[in-house]
């Protein structure tokens, strides 16, 4: 037995099990695991006696068809009973996985009076006074709303708010772990512009940045810049500006490892959604050699009519050479792949014809534009989404970081100079001298990476106007 995709911790499963006690027991139950294709990552023996063993079998799997198949494979081995199976992924959510605390100890009568009447009475006349008071005096100094309307949840589709939810919840709970950012999400229950505008327009006094998340695209584009020009607070939507950040500072090492120069490069960017756009605008901005923009109704050029106005942009200002064909011949001769598309749209012979020392981004998650192994037999330098994968681009690189460096400048926009300083903050976090085919972006988990983001987020933020915490 065997699956094509590969396991994963965001399938694990524990099976508890009993076996006849024996030597060789325990040996049984891997191997049988093993032989169905999952990954034993752990087990635990709970119980036992002169006759039977009880044991927890923690495993990853594949996807949850597969995490059946294992367990069946269990139900059939001779001697063995299976009591009972848990998703640890869903038993990591029950209750939700983020939650409020006080900062501030109510003991007693004098505590409580300070914190709320009648000493609070005091804190609101200032704020009154002075509403620039409310980013010293309140949680506005270091909170932002995770907004949502679940319109395009990872590649989950318009699954709705409630749905939603669990990613939010994720995303606040990374904004704290990685910044020190105190997140909430926002999900509504509209999927209208105006609305949706309005809302976020009425909240923002609690928040010192608003985070836009999984809106679908074209709607997001409109409702991020009527919320730059109506708010003085940043507005960032992570699936733009978050993942071509991330984008960039992969590219810039990974061309260091090539040999390239950005200027000299021609990129082929499948997908021209909020992903898409951004990567390409933010390249552009760089000094990008040229792009060509691919997406479902194919290359985009200027031949092309009745065009949204982000895709009327990017035809105005990509693809200099007026391509017109498929995906495989606008890779042709290509220096660099990314893909924010869908899965297997190329395959390793299509990678091949890419120009010498080529670079494949193939991001769709979980699985990419093209197999990661078969594209590694013809290009430089491979990155995906993926967790399980080298040179994970992950966007948990970039937003906590960007936030809370936008908080301490209480800065009041988000603009490209901020942008192009957190890319080149986390390319440079790796080390010139680090840097290789296998390793062009930091761990998620390097300490350094948020510092050294907020840190030239905040000193790009200073010119503009804005000013450090006080």
């Amino acid at each position: 037995m065997s699956t094509t995709r590969l396991p994963s911790a965001g399938f694990s499963i524990t099976i508890r099990v009993s076996v006849t006690a024996d030597a060789s027991a325990i040996g049984r139950l891997t191997t049988c695991v093993g032989e169905a294709g999952a990954v034993v990552t752990a087990i635990d023996v709970v119980d036992s006696d002169h006759l039977r063993v009880v044991a927890d079998i923690t495993c990853d799997t594949a996807d949850s068809s597969h995490a059946d198949a294992v367990v069946k494979a269990l139900e059939v081995l001779p001697g063995v009973e299976v009591h009972k199976v848990s998703d640890r992924t869903f038993l990591l959510h029950l209750g939700g996985k983020i939650e409020v605390n006080s900062k501030v100890a109510l003991r007693n009568r004098d505590e409580l009076s300070r914190a709320y009447t009648p000493g609070v009475a005091r804190v609101c006349l200032a704020i009154a006074e002075n509403p620039d008071d409310a980013r010293r005096l309140t949680i506005k100094r270091n909170t932002v709303a995770v907004v949502t309307d679940g319109s395009a949840v990872l590649g989950l589709g318009n699954i709705g708010p409630a749905a939603a939810l669990p990613v939010m919840e994720g995303k606040a709970a990374l904004f704290k772990r990685f910044g020190g950012v105190d997140a909430w999400p926002v999900v509504l229950d509209t999927q209208d512009t105006d609305e949706i505008v309005q809302i976020v327009r009425a909240i923002a006094p609690a928040y010192g940045g608003i985070n836009l998340e999984d809106i679908a695209a074209p709607r997001c584009f409109e409702i991020e810049e009527r919320l730059r020009e109506e708010l003085d607070i940043p507005v960032f939507h992570d699936d733009q500006h978050g993942t071509a950040i991330c984008v960039l500072a992969a590219l810039t090492n990974a061309l260091r490892v090539v040999g390239k120069q950005l200027a000299d490069v021609r990129v082929v960017v499948s997908g021209a959604g909020a992903a898409g756009t951004a990567i390409m605008k933010l390249l552009l901005r760089e000094g990008v050699g040229d792009i060509i923009a691919y997406d479902r109704k194919g290359a985009l050029h200027s031949g092309m009519t009745d065009l949204s106005p982000g895709w009327q942009w990017l035809v105005e200002h990509t693809n200099s050479t007026g391509y017109s064909g498929d995906l495989a011949g606008a890779v042709r001769g290509a220096d660099v792949f990314i893909g924010v598309s869908a899965p297997n749209l190329l395959t390793g012979d299509d990678i091949a014809a890419m120009a010498p020392n080529s670079i494949v981004f193939a991001l769709a998650n979980p699985d990419p534009e093209v197999d990661p192994r078969e594209a590694r037999r013809h290009a430089a330098v491979v990155a995906t989404g993926r967790s399980d994968q080298p040179n994970q681009i992950n966007n948990v690189l970039a937003f906590p970081g960007v936030f809370r460096g936008m908080l301490d400048a209480h800065a009041e926009e988000f603009t490209d100079e901020m942008a192009l300083a957190a890319a080149r903050a986390i390319a440079d976090v790796v080390g010139e001298e680090k840097i290789n085919p296998s390793v062009i972006v930091p761990s998620v988990f390097d300490p350094r990476v948020s510092t050294a983001v907020a840190t030239a987020v905040r000193q790009a933020a200073r010119p503009s106007g804005a000013h450090p915490a006080g």
